[in-house]
């Protein structure tokens, strides 16, 4: 049953599909007050502009791409952002994670990037539209063989959103080290491509 809703929910998100792949080409406008949502929105969205033009044109030896032996690939770290991105989106949509469920198929690029950017966008929307007690229902849930942990909004603002926009600057990295880089007319300060 969770399963199922969880299905249903990204059914509906993929019907904003159309544009969220391009929604973040640019930081939406901000909002016209400072709340706990419009402020815990804002942030997403900045994860969400960084990871549109850090994702964006990726080739196949930008995707194989490692620094080390010992590190991910881009293609690897790019999967870690998209699981950092789906707890961030169950926890506004208050879903829980059950790891005891089997694994997804894996994702092409285009729609691992896709999906994620979808993530990222459904999440923003729904705290943009959220009051401070909102947050609180905001919780992290983990459901693992070890049983059932749950952690407050508070942990998600340190840990995985700020995890992700970490991993995505490595993405940056990784990208020019592989002869692919960022695209210097982004402005992250204004949120939007120079002219």
């Amino acid at each position: 049953m969770k399963k199922l809703v969880f299905l249903l929910l990204l059914a509906q998100t993929a019907a904003h599909a159309q544009d969220s792949t391009d929604y973040y080409y640019k930081i939406p406008e901000y909002p016209d007050n400072y709340n706990a949502g419009t402020v815990a929105a804002r942030v997403v969205d900045g994860l969400g502009f960084r990871y549109y033009w850090a994702t964006v044109g990726l080739r196949a030896e930008d995707l194989s791409y490692k620094p080390s032996e010992e590190a991910r690939t881009a293609d690897e770290t790019l999967n870690h952002i998209y699981g950092l991105t789906r707890i961030l989106f169950k926890a506004t949509k208050k879903l829980p994670n059950d790891f005891t469920q089997p694994e997804e198929e894996p994702l092409s690029y285009e729609e691992k990037r896709n999906q994620t950017l979808q993530f990222i966008k459904e999440a923003s929307l729904v705290l943009r539209e959220s009051t401070a007690e909102d947050l609180d229902a905001y919780q992290m849930i983990f459901i693992s063989d070890r049983g059932k942990s749950e952690y407050p909004f508070w942990n998600l603002l340190n840990g995985p959103i700020s995890d992700a926009v970490w991993h995505v600057g490595q993405i940056v990295s990784f990208r020019r080290a592989s002869g692919n880089p960022f695209n210097g007319k982004v402005s992250v300060l204004r949120g939007r491509l120079r002219d």
